[in-house]
């Protein structure tokens, strides 16, 4: 850690007498961060906990029977969480009288799906007690949603902890009325290129859209770039401000590539579903998945386990949370 910091300060003196030697700084954190997720390992609580993937996989497939929607529920839980402070859960902290967290900022309002997180969490605290984090709990839960609902099934690293902080204030996420380079910024902040925000985008294949977020491109005039029925429709749809629309029209509960293939016929709901197919950088990428249902498949997989790796917490850093929803009491020496 201490040669990490050593690197960055050189590279920032070298800089400031003219070389483009802020790219070593760079370089320096990226590696750091590949040394962080290396800790983490497929099957991380095979003896420490050994029924701990089970008993994820059951409870969501007992939630997805009743509910298929969690899996759009959980995708967004896990975008939300892993691009604030990273995948640590910091976005199931419940708000104080004194603080307000993550969990009650504007933009997470409409996230849902703690109680299957808690319900997880408490079976596991029953059977192995402090050790399954709620971090690896929301990652592995959306993995098995993800499956459940037709899309691929992934080995996905474990061995997250879970933060300490937990800030309304920390919330900045991107918005749906964003041109591609205003999007993608996000996403580079992040360490993912503009591949994997094309593919990680695709999880808007399930889930819903409040009205709110695109009646301006409905009225009072129609967005050029929308099908035309498609507007009509919507407004029919969103006369009630509290209405929502599928983002996916056709397969609405399926993990697959149909939302590119929608958005190529302009039927994208949000514009920067629309945007991805208008913008030069990321058409290519639109077109390659509508057309190959496995190159969407393998593309998503591989996106979300590196999603799921976005400034982790592990080894002795953070806490094994006892409750999702609380910090854990602070230890008494």
């Amino acid at each position: 850690m201490g040669a990490i910091l050593n690197v960055a300060t050189v590279s920032l003196k070298l800089n400031a007498k003219g070389g483009a030697i802020l790219n070593v700084a760079t370089v320096s954190t990226k590696l750091n961060a590949k040394r962080v997720s290396a800790q983490l390992q497929v099957g991380f609580y095979s003896s420490t906990c050994p029924q701990a993937e089970t008993t994820v996989r059951q409870a969501v497939q007992t939630q997805f029977n009743s509910d298929p929607s969690i899996t759009a529920a959980l995708l967004r839980m896990h975008f939300h969480d892993c691009f604030v402070r990273g995948c640590d859960a910091s976005i199931l902290i419940k708000s104080t009288k004194s603080k307000k967290s993550e969990r009650d900022a504007g933009a997470n309002k409409t996230v849902r799906g703690f109680e299957l997180i808690d319900k997880i969490k408490k079976t596991l605290e029953t059977v192995c007690p402090s050790t399954i984090s709620c971090a690896d709990i929301i990652t592995l839960a959306t993995r098995d949603a993800v499956a459940l609902a037709g899309g691929p099934s992934y080995p996905i690293p474990t061995g997250r902890r879970d933060g300490l902080v937990s800030n309304a204030n920390d919330v900045n996420l991107p918005g749906p009325s964003l041109t591609v380079p205003g999007a993608l910024q996000f996403f580079t902040n992040k360490g993912l290129n503009l591949n994997d925000m094309v593919t990680l985008l695709g999880a808007h294949t399930v889930g819903v859209a409040h009205c709110n977020f695109f009646q301006d491109r409905l009225s009072p005039v129609p967005d050029k770039t929308m099908d035309p029925t498609l507007a009509a429709q919507l407004l029919k749809t969103c006369a009630k401000s509290t209405a929502t629309a599928f983002l996916d029209q056709n397969t609405s509960f399926t993990v697959d590539n149909e939302y590119f293939r929608q958005i190529m016929l302009k039927k994208g709901i949000l514009k920067i579903d629309q945007e991805l197919t208008l913008d030069n950088s990321s058409a290519p990428i639109v077109s390659s998945l509508a057309s190959n249902e496995n190159a969407f498949r393998q593309n998503f997989a591989n996106a979300m386990i590196k999603m799921a790796s976005i400034d982790i917490l592990v080894g002795s850093a953070g806490e094994i949370r006892k409750s999702c929803g609380v910090f854990n009491p602070p230890k008494v020496l």
